[in-house]
């Protein structure tokens, strides 16, 4: 664990799988540098951020940047872990396996709508043991119905396997407003450009260029949540100038920054 990191508490608290609900709700709040190691569950578990930013990262997989009035969905007994970049406020939703059957086999943020953030903070204030045959059973139905529908949001960057392409991975994370190209990279690499994209494309998903492009995505997030000028921010990751990357921006969420986060709050 890093050093600047403090480990979450709770984490070994009572089974959440040992409680006879189908869904069960905690409200947890840590402040800046709260960490939860990997770990899992036998539950999915919806992480909902009401307030603050965190990073969630699936073993092997990748990682997510959640921001506020969003939440990070991951299925059962997918290893996991978790960093408080901002403090936050949120719950987690476990939900038993019976009743997450129909949702995503896979990690993923989903915008929370008013409804859902509604019904996440009314199913909160249950008890423990709620009665499922009345009005709360009815309810956390009726939020399970919506969660289904939910959409993903594109705040996900998966992790290259190859030592080759972490090479290029970890000095972008360092230094986002690197401009080499695939053919500099190849040419460093020791390697052909066309082999770099083969591979950029077999294991990310992704072509080269649009992985760069959302590092610094989820980058810029970070930042600007946690108060940064955006000008400083486009300066940063490289880009020619604050209206370049505010258009960016605005293509992949369909917000510029500004309105983003207005809408987060």
């Amino acid at each position: 664990m890093p050093k600047h990191w403090t480990r979450f508490d709770g984490i070994n608290s009572p089974r959440i799988e040992e409680t006879p609900r189908t869904v069960v709700v905690r409200q947890v709040s840590h402040e800046p540098g709260a960490y939860a190691p990997y770990h899992s569950h036998g539950w999915g578990q919806l992480l909902f951020i009401y307030e603050g930013l965190m990073q969630v990262s699936a073993k092997d997989i990748g990682y997510w940047v959640v921001p506020p009035q969003r939440a990070v969905w991951i299925p059962a007994f997918t290893e996991h872990d978790a960093r408080t970049i901002h403090s936050v406020q949120m719950r987690n939703v476990y939900i038993a396996p019976q009743a997450a059957s129909a949702l995503p086999d896979h990690c993923q943020v989903i915008h929370i709508t008013p409804l859902l953030r509604e019904l996440i903070l009314a199913i909160g204030d249950f008890a423990t043991l709620y009665d499922e045959a009345g009005a709360e059973g009815r309810l956390v139905k009726v939020f399970l119905d919506q969660l289904q529908t939910t959409p993903e949001v594109p705040l996900y960057l998966p992790r290259p396997t190859s030592k080759m392409l972490q090479k290029i991975a970890g000095t972008l994370a360092e230094q986002p407003a690197d401009q080499r190209s695939m053919d500099d990279w190849a040419v460093e690499l020791g390697t052909s450009a066309r082999s770099l994209a083969r591979h950029f494309r077999q294991e990310t998903g992704m072509t080269f260029g649009q992985w760069r492009q959302q590092a610094r995505l989820l980058s810029a997030i970070t930042r600007i949540a946690q108060g940064d000028a955006i000008a400083n921010v486009a300066l940063d990751l490289g880009y020619s100038s604050q209206s370049a990357f505010i258009s960016m921006f605005k293509k992949a969420l369909g917000k510029t920054p500004g309105r983003y986060f207005e809408s987060s709050r």
